[in-house]
């Protein structure tokens, strides 16, 4: 009963990196679809969500299991639950892909953002890429030093949110209103990908160190 155990925990952790490769995806083909006004990607994107979902929810599945079946404790038990918030992580991150995709179907054949945000929205979405990237890795590996990397690259990513709202504010702005919405939800939504990928390394480095990070 022991090794059956150890398999499903296993099972779990495996089933985590493929959430986040997929997540990592969504995120790579949305910021291409947003910078490109790429409708096509967009759509994949789009669509794919109902994969992620459904990854995520058999994996609260099996985890609920193994809680009520095998009674985990300790380093287990925190695994477990662990995942299941982790789970529901990948899954708003996956949503945030998701939304990203939708301004650039709604917004097709035009772009986004004007021209004056376009390159700003391009390094928030590579960082966007980067650290999804990073997290596949993270939770392969349980590498702290993983985690400290995608706290450090989601603070360009907050710098950056700010620069889109100190434009849009600013006097020197000609956007028109749908382009001052359409850029500060485009913002907001790159910015909480990543806040729930550090979220996610705030977990993991617990369950490899023992040492909670405090939220900042």
């Amino acid at each position: 009963m022991r090794e059956v155990f150890q398999q499903e925990l296993r099972e779990v952790r495996e089933r985590l990196v493929e959430i986040a490769g997929l997540v990592a995806d969504s995120i790579d083909n949305a910021t291409r679809a947003f910078n490109e006004s790429n409708v096509s990607l967009a759509e994949t994107v789009i669509a794919d969500d109902a994969k992620i979902d459904a990854a995520a929810a058999e994996l609260d599945e099996l985890a609920i299991n193994i809680l009520a079946r095998q009674q985990p404790v300790a380093r287990d038990l925190r695994v477990v639950v662990s995942a299941l918030r982790i789970s529901a992580s990948l899954e708003r991150m996956g949503d945030m892909s998701e939304h990203i995709a939708q301004l650039a179907r709604y917004r097709f054949p035009d772009k986004v953002v004007p021209k004056s945000l376009r390159g700003t929205f391009k390094e928030m979405g590579a960082l966007d890429v980067e650290i999804a990237r990073k997290l596949v890795e993270l939770l392969e590996t349980e590498d702290v030093a993983i985690a400290e990397h995608i706290r450090n690259e989601d603070d360009k990513i907050d710098a950056l949110h700010l620069s889109v709202f100190d434009k849009v504010l600013g006097e020197t702005w000609k956007g028109e209103a749908i382009d001052t919405v359409d850029a500060t939800l485009a913002s907001r939504y790159h910015e909480r990908f990543a806040d729930h990928a550090v979220s996610i390394s705030k977990k993991v480095q617990y369950l490899a160190t023992g040492d909670w990070v405090p939220v900042d």
